[in-house]
């Protein structure tokens, strides 16, 4: 291994391999839809029984690997980091379409396995396992980027997630969710009827950081750091992460350099989301997925979000910019009438599009009650689609 290489890894101590373990040992439930009995499963169960379909349908695994938040929570838990999604990476060989396929049909067929005994097994086909047990599936086949996700359902958002990997240009969006544990050592212990996990009998567990510097991104884990490169290169531009990230008391390690970051941030992202109506389903799905349980932090997410979008967005005209910024302020309304919260309307600008009278240059009724802050009108084209009963 190259000097330039070794930067990138780091074993594992005892206590971070005992934390490891339970991990891999907790009984994670797949809800199923409809009749559908709830799965109990063990990652390490689940991660067995996949390679050795994979391996039984001749597709090559490299090695098999923990990802993101949850490899995170191993390597420094005493900070507080918590993890949601169960990230999991198998390292495999897609040449063709056909791999993909049999990809997917080897983790559904996998899911019987964890069926309870009494569920008549026969007719249950890969499909029907597949509309009961799976939230989503992803398929990226691009000159750059070969893999596949496969998310099986948690109703808490400890979503098991099962990605297979033959190429990913980008594996990270900051240093402080770079992180992933090879898992093969400790797997094959699991294996072995005669091995047990101790202080003076365990294997080695090696983890790397994909944003480079393994050292340096532990820092950043260990004191609440933001630090990424190219954000334009991941999809959406880390936005969304990074707001996260923000309002969950992270620092920007480089005040300066951050600012110039942000920019390239919100214009990747609104070249992937150049709508506002696409705009909207993608906060929506990321505030589903990552703030389940945490309801009175949506309102702080959205507006840290509405914040670097207000400061930081260069890409976009005038009035494409308060579009989004008005859907963005909508939701976080939204987020406290669901919570009968009344916000501080000192901090509020409302964006209308007001009635058709009220273009009469001649309508000046308005009235504001003296001793309260000013709601500021400014017309616009207004296209976004909101569910009634937003306040």
């Amino acid at each position: 291994m190259t000097e330039d290489l070794d930067h990138r890894f780091s074993s594992l101590t005892w206590d971070q391999i005992k934390i490891l373990d339970q991990v891999l040992a907790e009984v994670i439930p797949i809800h199923g839809r409809g009749n559908f009995p709830t799965l109990d499963v063990k990652p390490k169960d689940i991660i067995h029984v996949v390679k050795e379909q994979l391996i039984e349908k001749q597709i090559s695994v490299r090695d098999i690997r923990l990802n993101g938040s949850t490899a995170s929570h191993i390597l420094v838990k005493q900070n507080g980091t918590s993890y949601k999604d169960l990230d999991i990476i198998f390292g495999v060989e897609l040449p063709s379409e056909l791999e993909f396929q049999v990809v997917k049909e080897a983790v559904l067929n996998c899911l019987l396995d964890f069926l309870p005994k009494c569920v008549n097994k026969e007719k249950i086909t890969a499909q029907t396992m597949k509309d009961a047990y799976v939230q989503k599936m992803v398929k990226v086949s691009t000159d750059h980027d070969r893999w596949s996700l496969i998310s099986l359902s948690n109703n808490s958002g400890k979503n098991v997630e099962l990605k297979f990997v033959n190429s990913l240009r980008r594996q990270f969006e900051f240093s402080v969710d770079s992180f992933q544990i090879v898992l093969d050592s400790i797997l094959k212990v699991y294996r072995a009827r005669d091995c047990k996990l101790t202080e003076d009998s365990h294997p080695i567990v090696i983890a790397e950081s994909m944003y480079g510097d393994f050292n340096e991104a532990m820092d950043h884990l260990k004191y609440k750091l933001i630090s990424t490169r190219n954000p334009e290169e991941i999809r959406g531009g880390g936005l969304l992460k990074y707001s996260n990230l923000l309002v969950r008391d992270f620092k920007p390690a480089d005040e300066a350099e951050i600012k110039s970051l942000e920019r390239y941030m919100c214009s990747r992202f609104f070249i992937d989301f150049p709508d506002v109506a696409e705009q909207q389903r993608k906060i929506e799905s990321y505030l589903r997925n990552h703030f389940i349980g945490e309801e009175k932090s949506k309102y702080d997410y959205l507006m840290t979000l509405r914040g670097v979008v207000n400061e930081s967005t260069v890409c976009l005209m005038g009035h494409e910019r308060r579009q989004t910024l008005n859907m963005i302020t909508i939701l976080a309304l939204k987020v406290l009438g669901e919570q009968n919260i009344i916000p501080n309307a000192a901090n509020v600008t409302c964006y209308y599009q007001p009635a058709p009278y009220i273009s009469d240059r001649n309508f000046s009724s308005y009235y504001i009650a003296h001793g309260q802050p000013p709601i500021i009108y400014q017309p616009y084209p207004f296209h976004i689609q909101i569910q009634s009963g937003i306040v």
